[in-house]
């Protein structure tokens, strides 16, 4: 009797609305910010922080902000990385520029830098819209990674072209440079993935979601009853290259700490990012993370088996690594193309009749 819908009654709008309306589902859901925010901490370490932890959670941000693109208002958009690097590159002249600001909200002007761009880069899909529009934001993917590249003023005229974080403090605690400790940056990047993904999932069921994902079913449909497809498509770019900016923002300041915009956030990381919320699931918050978790944990899993168990070389161990990435990556999409989060909802209606038979 572990998971049951049936016999929980809702005596008010504001109980039938909750974001985990099941017992079941709200206990887990505790349990697991408990588990992140109070055992974590205190058992991590640079491995587990730079090879998994800091990873998953960047990345599901950015999975969440395009999965609200793509996944709720059906926007396709294959310029994720370049959005990523708005947010860095923005992060990185704020960072100079205002040396005594808050890094908080240094990421969070980043975001809205990024927003401002994805709202220009957006303007096309109000004429056109799926392969083209792909094509669109695509080109927005060069355009951006050239314009970084191309105008020094972007990276303070360095030799190198590289931009670097300088250290920052936030209550006493450095959360950027090299002695920044593990559990602390852990901390602020699982802060902002928290509080995002809790507005995410509210902004998905309140009004806006809604019309986006009326836009997503039936554009002409949703205009004739009243959405206005101007402002359902514009926000949701907005909403969404917030996210990926906030995402580009912490990749670059806390997790790498140094990057070139060819090398870090090139065409492959807007792919990275479209592969996660594909395999995660469309139009699923759970989805996101879902993604975000196979795509990093999963090549870590592959390279430890292959070189530290098998004494595979790195450089086979890593072309092996791509070919069983896609392949799986393939047969997954086959088998359940509507991704992981169909799945966790397959098993938990399985659950909901046992031990009856199905």
């Amino acid at each position: 009797m572990l998971y049951r819908e049936a016999g929980v009654f809702k005596t008010s709008y504001a109980k039938d609305q909750e974001t985990f309306p099941i017992p079941f589902d709200k206990a887990g859901y505790f349990l697991a910010l408990i588990v992140a925010f109070g055992v974590i901490p205190f058992l991590v370490n640079d491995y587990w922080a730079n090879a998994i932890l800091l990873p998953f959670l960047i990345y599901a941000i950015a999975a969440i902000g395009l999965n609200i693109l793509t996944g709720y208002c059906g926007q396709v958009s294959l310029g994720s990385g370049g959005f990523m690097a708005v947010g860095a590159y923005a992060t990185y002249k704020l960072m100079t520029a205002f040396p005594d600001l808050n890094m908080i909200i240094v990421i969070l002007l980043a975001g809205l830098v990024t927003a401002f761009v994805g709202v220009l880069f957006g303007l096309p899909s109000l004429r056109i819209k799926g392969f083209y529009l792909a094509v669109a934001t695509l080109a927005a993917q060069f355009f951006l990674v050239w314009l970084f590249n191309k105008i020094p003023w972007f990276y303070n005229y360095s030799a190198s072209g590289q931009i670097s974080a300088p250290e920052r403090v936030v209550l006493g605690f450095e959360v950027t440079g090299a002695n920044a400790q593990p559990a602390v940056i852990y901390l602020f990047c699982l802060c902002f993935t928290v509080a995002l993904a809790w507005v995410a999932r509210n902004l998905t069921r309140s009004n806006t979601g809604r019309k986006w994902m009326a836009i997503r079913d039936m554009d002409i449909a949703a205009e004739i009853i009243g959405v206005n497809p101007l402002m359902a498509k514009l926000s949701a770019f907005a909403v969404s290259s917030f996210y990926i900016g906030v995402a580009g923002a912490l990749l670059f300041s806390v997790y790498l700490g140094a990057a070139e915009v060819g090398e870090a956030f090139g065409i492959q990381k807007s792919f990275l990012v479209l592969f996660m919320v594909i395999i995660g699931g469309l139009g699923s918050i759970f989805g996101s993370f879902a993604g975000a978790a196979f795509m990093v944990l999963f090549p870590v899993l592959l390279k430890n088996v292959m070189v530290g168990q098998l004494g595979w070389a790195t450089d086979i161990a890593a072309h092996f690594e791509f070919i069983i990435v896609g392949a799986l990556i393939i047969i997954f999409l086959i088998v359940e193309p509507h991704g992981l989060a169909a799945l966790w909802r397959i098993a938990k209606e399985k659950l909901r009749l046992w031990p009856f038979p199905h």
